[in-house]
């Protein structure tokens, strides 16, 4: 029986073509089934958040809970309640209520059409933008969102002021500091819980699609 010689046995070994077990075709249509999958998570939620706040804004149009909200801080700042000051406070409720669903559904239509544009391309590049660019339309969805909630919170307290102006009523200094504090840290406290949800939410999501994304360029770069 011939000697077994352990250094041969280690260089032979070394010297063996080492297989790849996915090329990076096969890579690129795993990379590509996962971005889906991403983009179609995101544009679901997006779903499930426009009808959650379509039902509820409906349901307080017609409880006219949001407006009594509203209208019971005016009675503690000294306004008096008038048919026309509902009515008016019930107007613009229901048109920045319709503008917000309106900018939700919007998102919801660009996520589907993202979801139906993203596959397999034969230029790397474009696929690879393609990602970027719904990356580009989640952070500007969730940034209008927060915009919104400080745009609402402003027209509401403008229009706090005008009626009390226009009624003549004179608040006290340690009245007007409380309410203005009370605005400013109620929505700060809304734009963070809102931050928060959509970096859980959404953010799980994207940085999952961002390690695809790097891939993908890792890819692109070995191409080139």
């Amino acid at each position: 029986m011939p000697e077994f010689d352990l250094d041969s046995f280690k260089k032979t070994w070394q010297e063996q073509p080492v297989q790849e077990k996915y090329d990076n075709s096969e890579i690129l249509q795993m990379l590509n089934r996962k971005s889906r999958n991403y983009v179609k998570y995101i544009f679901w939620i997006s779903v499930i958040e426009f009808l959650f706040f379509t039902f509820f804004g409906l349901f307080y149009i017609i409880q006219g809970r949001e407006s009594n909200s509203f209208l019971s801080i005016l009675e503690k700042l000294g306004a008096r309640k008038t048919s026309e000051l509902e009515g008016f406070l019930d107007n613009i409720y229901v048109a920045l209520k319709v503008l917000s669903l309106s900018i939700t559904a919007y998102f919801v239509y660009k996520f589907y059409q993202n979801y139906k544009k993203i596959k397999i391309e034969e230029n790397l590049k474009k696929f690879i933008l393609k990602i970027i660019q719904f990356k580009k339309t989640v952070n500007a969805f969730i940034l209008i969102n927060i915009l919104l909630l400080i745009a609402f919170t402003s027209i509401f307290t403008v229009f706090i002021f005008y009626i009390l102006n226009t009624q003549h009523i004179e608040v006290t200094s340690s009245t007007l500091i409380g309410f203005i504090t009370g605005i400013i840290v109620s929505t700060a406290l809304a734009v963070l819980l809102i931050w928060l949800y959509y970096k859980l939410v959404y953010g799980i999501i994207m940085r999952k699609l961002d390690k695809n994304l790097k891939q993908l360029k890792d890819i692109d770069s070995q191409e080139s």
